[in-house]
């Protein structure tokens, strides 16, 4: 299991128009095939400037790569992702091997 997450902060002013027609498009990822759990988080930590996470799951790295590499998620990232987003942090996890 992989679990993909990114924390963000948007160019748009907070509340804006523009801040929730950007999250209601990230909604379309949710339905990306392979893509398990999908979430979309407000940030409330006073510790980092990020405002907003998405967060999901997937079954293995051919999964992932599905994903990375799925027409929507392409287009998002192309179309809304790169002139929209001002800051991010990626960080994709996998279960810790206590074995």
């Amino acid at each position: 299991m992989i679990r993909h997450t990114v924390a963000f902060r948007l160019k748009h002013k907070r509340g804006s128009a523009e801040e929730t027609s950007f999250l209601e498009a990230g909604m379309a990822l949710a339905d990306i095939p392979c893509v398990k759990r999908f979430e979309q988080l407000r940030q409330v930590s006073p510790k980092n400037d990020f405002h907003f996470g998405y967060s999901m799951e997937f079954d293995d790295q051919a999964a992932y790569d599905g994903y990375n590499n799925h027409p929507d998620h392409v287009a998002y990232v192309r179309d809304r992702w790169i002139p929209e987003v001002e800051d991010f942090l990626e960080i994709d996890y996998v279960p810790l091997d206590r074995g």
